[in-house]
């Protein structure tokens, strides 16, 4: 191998390897590559270009660029008005940097040595360059390329190199082998390394090949297909054997003559039916028109079944199918004496919001009940995809029609009431936003033209009665909970259950099941003790399991003991149902240092929720635990700064937040716990450990609590109050202004318990503490 030195100008290129031997052009845009080609074409039009490692580099250094790249011959070039030059050049030799010159110069210069190869022709590179040959000549067979007068130019052994390396470049597509075989110098494993992607690219061609003649073929048989149905169905014609597609038409045109129809609804039935007539029916686009059809005769469209609202009616069903409720009844019958006075009245969409359990589905079946409406349900929980409210457009596989328009299919009438169940359990996601769908549905004014998306049909939607039920209000979306009017359904009392239970549930139980009231007694202590053992919910639900639990025990006991009835006493129920789940009198029995009972509200209902703080040595710390949410952890923020601000006015030790730490911790850790309404809880629970007083055992309270002092209205007071009392709470202490709520409370627990409305946090301590008299805040 001999070795010449030259300085010549270099130009890094972008994603290009060039071969000796290969005519190429490309672009130059960089103004030192510019350069390079203008000082290139004043000296013998030589240049050296090699390969930058990455493509994406502006200005390379020599660390970007391969050491080998090859001497080419500018053939021509062409100024663009862009600025930029188009250079055709043909390769001539590899070459190696052994200086790379780019400090301050206009252009990058590269001190090149460059690599010639003596090749030795013996049998086993004819052997190498033979099978190169014939599988290469392969490929451009199968890819249709007219590169064999390209190859033939140049004799395989006449310049072995030259014909690999014109092989690589029209074979080889990645940019790393192609560097790979260019820096490869001993041919008989450059020929091994061209030779591999031949026959790989080869591979791929053939796969590629017999992809695309399936793909032909299906076609053609397709083609097939459609030639042959179409002379069955002239066949057919002649024999009379198409009366299945005839009785077909016929039906759907019988149809369309006896239904009465929108005008637009039958000019849409016609055209379907002219497209059914020039398709055979057993063809998938046949098979669509007849199901779509099917689904516009389904709808009720001029069907309406007589209203007849009497409010004296419904305040007796009301009464009938749900025992107390008596602010919820009420303000049905008013909604219900608008609309019966006043027929077109558009009235408000009303919204259930309650507890699980209290009777929301059952009082909208109620009303349907008592306006002569049919009744239909949709379930909104979890539901992400508007389309699942407007249907699906036809041109999806497997469209159907919305939610609304199966309410209406199953109604069998244009004017059924609506339940919109779990509207707060609506979400969202990339397929569209439901909300936005039950905006129009329960807007009066644009719901007259509703439109589902697969019907392609307007549907009035004015005479629906649409009722909604929740949870909660907080993750209603703001847009539509202005178009509701909220009703609250409240959880029951004791009283309540007892009777719910008494007079509806077990009846219930044993109509289901099949028996006589005669078979199983209950006692009224066994219905108390089922109801405060073995429930802990605002509604009934959980209370109904239970009932038909011990009542199938207490057959199945019957039956094993061959009795002819048996009697469900207090004892009775520990026996079929196990020890006792909940024990809702919790309170200590006496008074102590630091532990205080506050009242929580949750979608479930009400709790009580104590609040423990403990004062130790240390240097101040705050420790809250018990899965506080932010709010809460706030909340405690804001009791700690007031008492510490006041701590002289509670005789407490003014430099305590130096020399103790603090611990408020609320019971139950693994329940989560959010909210501000336990803020005087905390106030109370802190002023206590912190001086010592102690805090009456039979009080429990709730309120949110300023930095100055003032206790700020908390919602869900009547839960709370009736969660008090079962824990067996006789004083609560609540902020001055839910004094409106109290109202709402069910005399049978207001009776029994001393409410203290307080507007600040010195009459809570007062009022809560042992020898506590803090007259100023």
């Amino acid at each position: 191998m001999t070795q010449n030195l030259y300085t010549l100008p270099l130009i890094p290129l972008r994603g290009l390897t060039i071969f000796p031997n290969i005519v190429a052009h490309f672009d130059v845009g960089r103004k030192r590559s510019i350069a390079a080609i203008e000082e290139a074409m004043l000296n013998n039009e030589e240049i050296f270009l090699v390969t930058q490692k990455d493509p994406e580099i502006e200005d390379p250094e020599r660390e970007d660029i391969y050491d080998i790249g090859t001497l080419c011959k500018i053939k021509q070039i062409l100024k663009m008005s862009d600025n930029t030059i188009k250079v055709l050049v043909e390769g001539v030799k590899r070459g190696k940097i052994v200086e790379y010159i780019a400090d301050d110069n206009e252009y990058i210069e590269g001190s090149i040595e460059f690599i010639e190869q003596e090749i030795e022709i013996n049998e086993e590179l004819e052997a190498y360059i033979k099978l190169l040959d014939e599988d290469f000549i392969e490929l451009l067979k199968i890819s249709d390329d007219n590169y064999v007068d390209i190859i033939r130019s140049t004799e395989p052994l006449d310049d072995p190199s030259g014909f690999v390396d014109i092989i690589a470049s029209y074979s080889v597509t990645e940019d790393d082998i192609k560097q790979e075989v260019l820096e490869t110098i001993d041919i008989k494993k450059r020929i091994e390394i061209v030779l591999s992607r031949v026959k790989i690219e080869t591979d791929i061609l053939k796969i590629q090949n017999k992809l695309s003649k399936k793909v032909k073929k299906h076609i053609d048989e397709e083609q097939k297909q459609f030639y042959l149905r179409e002379q069955l169905k002239a066949i057919q014609e002649e024999l009379g054997m198409d009366d299945e597609e005839k009785k077909e038409i016929n039906k759907y045109e019988t149809l369309l003559n006896k239904t009465k129809l929108p005008k637009q609804v039958k000019e849409k039935v016609q055209y379907e039916l002219s497209r059914l007539k020039s398709t055979s029916s057993s063809s998938s686009e046949g098979n669509l028109i007849k199901s779509y059809l099917d689904w516009v005769f389904n709808i009720p469209w001029n069907k309406q079944t007589k209203e007849n609202i009497d409010i004296i009616k419904a305040r007796e069903v009301l009464d009938n199918e749900h025992y107390g409720l008596e602010d919820v009844k009420d303000r049905i019958v008013e909604y219900l004496a608008v609309k019966q006075i006043s027929k077109n009245s558009k009235g408000p969409i009303l919204c259930l919001v309650g507890p699980p359990g209290v009777g929301k589905t059952s009082i909208a079946k109620s009303i349907a009940h008592s306006t002569n409406r049919k009744y239909s349900r949709i379930s909104l929980g979890g539901m992400k995809d508007e389309a699942e409210i407007r249907g699906h457009r036809k041109t999806y596989v497997g469209a159907i029609p919305g939610r609304i328009a199966y309410a209406l299919k199953e109604a069998k009438t244009m004017n059924p009431l609506i339940l919109f169940d779990e509207i707060d359990k609506i979400s969202s996601s990339y397929k569209g936003e439901p909300s936005d769908a039950l905006l129009e549905v329960l807007d009066s004014e644009q719901n007259k033209t509703f439109r589902d998306n697969y019907l392609e049909l307007d549907m009035d939607l004015s005479k629906v009665m649409f009722i909604a039920t929740a949870n909660s209000l907080e993750t209603i979306p703001r847009a539509l909970l202005d178009r509701m009017e909220i009703i609250e359904v409240s959880g029951y009392t004791y009283e309540e259950k007892f009777n719910i239970a008494k007079n509806h549930l077990i009846p219930k139980v044993f109509e289901e099941i099949g028996i006589k009231f005669d078979k199983v007694e209950f006692e009224e202590e066994a219905i108390n003790e089922i109801i405060e053992g073995y429930t802990r919910e605002s509604g009934v639900r959980g209370l109904t399991r239970n009932l038909n639990s011990i009542i199938r025990k207490a057959l199945a006991e019957m039956l094993s003991e061959n009795l002819s009835n048996i009697i469900i006493d207090k004892s009775k129920v520990e026996k079929l149902l196990g020890k006792r789940k909940y024990e809702f009198d919790k309170i200590d029995k006496e008074d102590k240092i630091g532990v205080v009972t506050g009242m929580a509200w949750t979608a479930y209902g009400g709790d009580t929720l104590p609040v423990e703080v403990m004062a130790m040595k240390g240097s101040g710390k705050l420790e809250l635990t018990g899965k506080l949410g932010d709010v809460m952890k706030e909340s405690a923020k804001a009791a700690y700064s007031y008492v510490r601000a006041n701590a002289d006015k509670f005789q407490i030790e003014e430099n305590f937040y130096k020399n103790k730490d603090i611990h408020i911790h609320a019971p139950e850790g693994a329940v989560p716990k959010d909210g501000p309404s336990a803020g005087v809880t905390m106030v109370t629970a802190l002023v206590s450990a912190l001086s010592g007083k102690k805090v009456k055992h039979n009080i429990a309270m709730t309120g949110e609590v300023t930095l100055t002092g003032r206790v700020l209205p908390i919602g869900g007071l009547k839960e709370k109050s009736l969660a008090a009392f079962r824990a067996g709470i006789d004083t609560i202490i609540i902020p001055k202004e839910n004094e409106k709520d109290i109202e709402k409370i069910p005399n049978s627990i207001k009776n029994k318990l001393n409410i203290i409305p307080v507007s600040q946090v010195n009459e809570v301590l007062k009022n809560a503490l042992i020898g506590e008299d803090t007259n100023e805040n």
